[in-house]
């Protein structure tokens, strides 16, 4: 078993809060300004600003400034830990189904 738990409970903490899930779905579609990531939000600046920094700590995204604008960007590759932490967690039948249903797809029925 790997030995990523660090940054998988670093991601899960991340992703614990309905905000900063949210902001990720969002930034999933397209790199955005955080002042275009508040307007679904009923929050101060700072909070968001909070929320984007726990974000960026537990490195789900990436933000660059360009003068006084900030672009915050969801990192390629940042939930891959935790895809391969609930992969490792599906039971042996489910994996034996998968299994069978590989070898049902390649088996042709024979014409008779």
């Amino acid at each position: 078993m790997p030995n990523y738990s660090g940054e998988l409970d670093a991601v899960l903490r991340a992703l614990a809060d309905p905000t900063r899930r949210a902001v990720v779905e969002r930034l999933a579609k397209s790199p955005a300004v955080v002042s275009d990531l508040m307007a679904p939000f009923s929050m101060a600046l700072p909070s968001l600003l909070q929320h984007l920094r726990i974000l960026e700590d537990a490195r789900v995204v990436t933000s660059s400034k360009q003068g006084r604008v900030r672009t915050v960007s969801l990192r390629p590759g940042a939930l891959d830990v935790l895809h391969l932490w609930l992969g490792e967690q599906r039971t042996s039948a489910e994996r034996q189904a998968d299994r069978l249903g590989i070898h049902l797809a390649r088996t042709t029925p024979k014409e008779i």
